[in-house]
Order: structure tokens, then C-alpha cells, then sequence
């Protein structure tokens, strides 16, 4: 690997740092992290399929209350850079980057946990500043814990790109058959159980009829991953303008489409 490939891929894990917080641009979701440091590598074919293979995971990842997701950012960024290092881009060494992304999400709890107790101090400083009407304070400090988000993925990234590819692939190479075989089927069965939470979160009367037509179009046609997508979106698009046309079955008549919330937020 290049020293401006390991440049930009300690960006790309900057960002995704950054974007861990902020939710707008997504450089933290698997598939979007890891196709860039497969661009920025040259292997986006196999950057896409890991990428793809995550994100069924982290679909179901979610910080509910207190209780908080497995780091997907730093998994994706490492799984990623491991699977580059590693040079098997096979659906074997694909399969085994998936599984150490597993233990590497969980482990990133423990750096969210001190940056998070370093933005305690940075709020007791916010808090001053803005006693004091020093705006200029405020946003620095905001800035600076933005800098933290990103140094906490960008760090381990450049630990890991530090490490000889010589020594990754002798360590991966060194895993007795059984063990890279089965941490292949585990990150299979791991993704498998991720989208099927996924689909227990999504599934109605609405939905599964798309997921009929996806799945068969997959099983019977050698349509590419793109075409699908294509079609996807095609039909996607149809289903909202035929439910703003007529989905109310009434034109107009009925007094609501039975989710309140909904009712609300259309009304809004």
C-alpha cells in the first residue's frame, strides 16, 4: 500500500469518526467506509462486498438510551484495512475480515467511553463560556469534540496501517484452516442474523411483497448487484406515487391510514 493510499484511508477513517456524531454525510456506515478505502486501495469490488456484508450487522446496530451500538466506524475501518493487508480478497478472506469486525465494534465501546468522558470537562468549559457570552469559546469547544470523534478511529487506522503487511498476512496465514473456515461461516451466519432483524423491524403487508420480488429476481436472473439496485429504486418510486394517488383507497374519503404518527406527521 502506498503512503497516499494510507493517507487517504486515515482520512476516510477521520471522517467516519466525524460522521459517528454527526449522521449527515454517512462516511460512518460500513458499506460507505469501506468502498472508499477500497477505492482509495484499489480494490473497490472487494471494499463493496465487505462493505455490503456489514452493513446487514449494523443494520441492527442502534443506541437506544444509555445503552450504546457497537463502534460500526471503527469495524468498518478496521475489517477494511485488514482484509487490504491481508491481500485474500476471496469470498474467504472477505468472510474472515467480516469476522474480526464483530470483536473490533464492541471493542471501540471502550474508546467512545473515554472520549465521552473527556466531553464532560468540554462541557463544564462550554458552559462557562457561555456564562460569559464568549460564543467564539462555545464553538471551539464544540469543535474540539468533534476533532476527538475523529482521532478516535483515525488512531487505531494508522496503528493498524503502521503494522508490515508482511506480519497481517503471516498472522492470517499462520490461522489453521478450521479457524479461517469457521470465522468465514461465522461472519456469514452474523450477517444472516442481521438482516433478519432487519426484516422483523420492517416487515409489514407493505414491505413483503418487495422482498418477494427482490429475492426472486436474486435466485433466478444474473442480473448485477447495480441492476437490481436500478430496479429497486424503480419500483420503490412507484410504490410512493401510486400510495399519494390512490394508496388511501378512498380518494381523499378516508380519515386516516391507522399509524398516528403518521397522520401527524403528514399533517405537519
Amino acid at each position: 500500500m502506498s503512503i497516499i493510499s494510507m493517507i487517504l484511508v486515515v482520512v476516510i477513517a477521520f471522517f467516519a469518526g466525524l460522521e459517528g456524531i454527526l449522521d449527515e454525510f454517512q462516511f460512518h456506515q460500513p458499506l460507505v467506509a469501506c468502498t472508499l478505502i477500497g477505492l482509495v486501495t484499489g480494490h473497490l469490488e472487494a471494499g463493496i462486498i465487505l462493505g455490503g456484508s456489514l452493513q446487514m450487522i449494523a443494520l441492527g446496530w442502534a443506541n437506544i438510551g444509555a445503552a450504546v451500538a457497537p463502534d460500526a466506524a471503527l469495524a468498518s475501518v478496521a475489517a477494511a484495512i485488514i482484509m487490504v493487508k491481508g491481500g485474500d480478497f476471496t469470498h474467504n478472506g472477505i468472510g474472515v475480515a467480516t469476522a474480526t469486525a464483530i470483536p473490533l465494534a464492541v471493542a471501540g465501546l471502550f474508546l467512545t467511553m473515554l472520549v465521552r468522558t473527556a466531553y464532560v470537562a468540554l462541557i463544564h468549559g462550554a458552559d462557562a463560556a457561555a456564562k460569559e457570552g464568549n460564543i467564539a469559546a462555545v464553538e471551539r469547544t464544540h469543535l474540539v469534540a468533534l476533532f476527538l470523534q475523529g482521532i478516535r478511529i483515525a488512531i487505531p487506522a494508522a496503528l493498524l496501517l503502521a503494522i508490515p503487511t508482511s506480519a497481517v498476512q503471516s498472522v492470517l496465514n499462520a490461522m489453521p484452516e478450521w479457524l479461517s473456515g469457521g470465522m468465514a461461516v461465522g461472519g456469514g451466519m452474523v450477517v444472516a442474523v442481521g438482516y433478519a432483524m432487519v426484516i422483523n423491524m420492517m416487515a409489514t403487508s407493505e414491505v413483503w411483497p418487495f422482498f418477494a420480488i427482490g429475492f426472486a429476481l436474486a435466485a433466478i436472473s444474473d442480473l448485477t448487484l447495480i441492476a437490481l439496485g436500478a430496479i429497486g429504486v424503480a419500483v420503490a418510486f412507484i410504490y410512493l406515487n401510486l400510495s399519494e394517488k390512490g394508496g388511501n383507497g378512498g380518494g381523499g374519503t378516508s380519515t386516516g391510514s391507522g399509524d398516528p404518527i403518521g397522520d401527524i406527521l403528514e399533517d405537519y
